[in-house]
């Protein structure tokens, strides 16, 4: 069930006959719709819409979920800012009265973001030591050379001493209202839209303004090293490929399962099961509206790396030969995700928003019909598309 009320807010409704009640709630902005200098502030509201409201500390915020058994969190991606909370379903009017309040009443203390400011720095900090998290960002950096996808979500150092109170109310302003947000409800309640239009009644629509979209250009070959004091060596190889609502998406799923599902994807047989050259193996597709790329990462010891490279190249031009077997098992490894996946009322409640985000949120249940329509010619004309010699190879290297 879906409904736009008058302010614009879009609100989704999927009941479900179990003991919980999910609501979640998307704001239309990201890491990618930030300006120069303000890298991060996306990440930094996010967190400071937990640190408390006109009517409530934060401590009260927390507490009021966590001592009825709830689970409250929020993350920021490239296009989204997205706020949830699971609770047993007879608590859910008070989940909704917190999560409103939250975005619609959230004080911006000074000291408070003063306080926050130190805590996203630490957070910088760890990230950036951890070469399990910071292969990402110095890939991305790589992949991509105008596109923002290329900027840390959480911004760096220098935007984030940088952005002062009035630089997050304004984008607070710009960005949080209504007509930019998308709200879900998964979970074993009767129909809640008079209750969420009531708490989002006096939330006044605004003008959104347009992001620029950016042209990138084609995949190229680069490959970056960087030498640290580690003892493991870690590898990230991949390509622009692309965005979610374009043909490819569903081949490229299936590629993904065919060599990065599990313990029994080609890779992780080849690279880890059959010679040992490494811990971790794994195979990661993100796209979204205005952005796709499709990557390989391996954890191992550097004398490896050369290897693991030629494995993983090697492996991506078979796709190009792939037998029957291959892709019906790769469908029903998809099938069998899908289907768990979606007994879970928080993954499906944000699955909801994010794809009504990208266009309709009907599509989360097209996705087994599209992923069966991937034929074999599909496969190999989308691997022989992108998995060519103009990747992107960045490695972190004791």
């Amino acid at each position: 069930m879906k409904k736009k009320l008058k302010n614009g807010l879009k609100i989704i409704f999927k009941k479900k006959n179990n003991n919980s009640v999910t609501l979640s709630a998307l704001v239309k902005t990201g890491s990618n719709y930030e300006s120069k200098g303000e890298e991060g502030i996306s990440h930094f509201i996010e967190h400071l819409l937990f640190e408390g409201t006109k009517k409530r500390t934060s401590q009260e915020i927390t507490n009021s979920i966590e001592s009825l058994g709830g689970d409250m969190n929020a993350f920021t991606s490239h296009e989204a800012t997205v706020y949830f909370i699971t609770i047993p379903k007879k608590h859910f009017n008070i989940v909704l009265d917190i999560l409103s309040d939250m975005i619609q009443n959230s004080k911006f203390d000074s000291k408070i973001i003063e306080k926050e400011r130190k805590v996203i720095l630490e957070e910088i900090n760890l990230h950036t030591d951890d070469p399990k998290v910071y292969q990402w960002i110095l890939f991305l950096k790589n992949l991509y050379e105008k596109h923002p996808t290329r900027n840390p979500i959480y911004g760096d150092e220098k935007s984030m001493k940088s952005i002062k109170r009035q630089d997050i109310l304004e984008y607070y302003n710009k960005y949080y209202c209504p007509n930019n947000m998308i709200i879900s409800v998964v979970g074993n309640i009767d129909n809640p839209l008079k209750k969420i239009e009531k708490s989002f009644s006096k939330f006044k629509n605004k003008k959104i303004p347009k992001r620029n979209i950016v042209k990138e250009p084609s995949n190229k070959n680069k490959i970056t090293k960087e030498i640290r004091k580690i003892l493991h060596s870690y590898l990230v190889l991949g390509y622009k490929v692309g965005k979610r609502l374009e043909k490819d998406f569903y081949a490229l799923e299936v590629i993904r399962a065919i060599v990065g599902r599990g313990q029994s994807g080609k890779l992780f047989d080849e690279i880890r099961t059959k010679r040992g050259l490494a811990y971790s193996v794994g195979v990661h597709h993100d796209s979204s509206v205005d952005y796709g790329f499709f990557a390989i990462y391996v954890g191992m010891d550097k004398k490896n790396v050369s290897l693991v490279k030629k494995i993983i190249l090697k492996e991506l031009n078979k796709i190009k030969n792939i037998d029957p077997k291959e892709l019906k098992d790769a469908k029903t490894y998809l099938e069998g995700k899908f289907l768990l996946d979606i007994d879970d009322n928080r993954k499906e409640s944000i699955s909801l928003v994010d794809w009504e985000m990208i266009k309709d949120s009907n599509l989360v249940y097209d996705y087994l019909k599209n992923i069966n329509k991937v034929t074999q010619k599909d496969v190999v004309r989308v691997a022989k598309k992108y998995f060519d010699n103009n990747y992107t190879l960045v490695t972190i290297e004791s």
